[in-house]
């Protein structure tokens, strides 16, 4: 009824004859193979009987198979062994060094094939992963510096009322190259003259801090957020990362309340603009900015009106 050897024979150093035979043994584990081979001496035989067990010769069998042939160990009875094939079929063992090369064709083509599955399979998963990380690559980069500044402190204070307290009316999001616009019209038009509370990166983000963890807090502590768009500002990496995160923001913080307001300063085509941006601009309103005086007039009544 033995299925494994799990008696200790290291001891038995005057053992000339082990019988096994009609058990129910599939193979030897490499620690008895170890076992019987230190104790074979040059003038002792040791005879190991294996008749009637179900041997196999698979790939995990084949160090077995392999001993076989290669052990000092007199097999008694080995033609009569019988060994099951990996596809059920059962053959007698003449031959164990022919079994052995057969089992190593085969066992090679089947490692090759596991090896070029699992890397298949982790070459799959990384471009799978790799498309969901890239997809969702502006809402992880969002959570991630929306809780490091909630670790940090810098995050928006509530009311009694559980309602959100911005500190600013409107985040202006324009690239450096249309700062004097900025400057000279935005600030004296919705400053000066409306009364509004401006966040300018320039001006009043926190020195010494991340540029990053700044565009966040300041777009998550302002009610709106104004995208001076213009070739330089789709050519600007920060000011595209300003566009991203108040469009994430909008989505995971409002409630998808629209927080952008798109004021085109030049004139754009539709192959200009990323696909991103192109999207906002069909599904929600945008503004231009005018070059007259009644224009002007118009333009900042509208906009002193929404951000309001």
């Amino acid at each position: 009824m033995l299925d494994e050897i799990s008696f200790k024979i290291s001891h038995m150093i005057h053992l000339r004859h082990l019988d096994l035979s009609y058990n129910r043994l599939s193979t030897l584990s490499k620690d008895i193979r170890d076992h019987l081979d230190k104790m074979v001496h040059p003038n002792i035989k040791l005879v190991l009987d294996l008749t009637g067990n179900p041997l196999k010769c698979t790939c995990e069998t084949i160090g077995f198979v392999k001993w076989m042939f290669q052990t000092a160990i007199k097999l008694h009875n080995q033609r009569k062994y019988q060994c099951k094939l990996s596809n059920g079929e059962k053959i007698f063992i003449q031959n164990p060094s022919r079994m052995y090369e057969k089992l190593k064709k085969e066992c090679s083509s089947f490692t090759s094939l596991i090896i070029g599955t699992t890397v298949a399979m982790l070459l799959l998963l990384a471009i799978i992963s790799s498309g969901i990380i890239y997809r969702y690559r502006w809402k992880l980069r969002y959570m991630y510096y929306m809780v490091k500044n909630k670790y940090h402190g810098q995050h928006s204070n509530t009311s009694a009322e559980n309602e959100r307290i911005y500190a600013y009316d409107a985040f202006i999001s324009y690239a450096d190259n249309d700062r004097f616009f900025v400057h000279e019209q935005f600030l004296k038009k919705l400053e000066d003259e409306s009364g509004l509370n401006l966040c300018l990166h320039k001006r009043d983000f926190l020195p010494g801090n991340d540029i990053a963890a700044n565009i966040t807090t300041a777009i998550h502590d302002s009610r709106k957020v104004v995208i001076i768009m213009s070739q330089h500002f789709l050519k600007s990496y920060w000011c595209m990362f300003e566009y991203n995160m108040a469009r994430i923001e909008s989505i995971y913080s409002r409630n998808k309340e629209n927080i952008l307001f798109l004021v085109f300063l030049e004139e754009l085509s539709s192959k200009d603009l990323p696909l991103m941006v192109l999207e906002q601009v069909q599904s929600q309103s945008y503004i231009e900015y005018p070059h007259d005086e009644y224009g002007n007039e118009v333009f900042w009544n509208k906009l002193t009106e929404v951000l309001s």
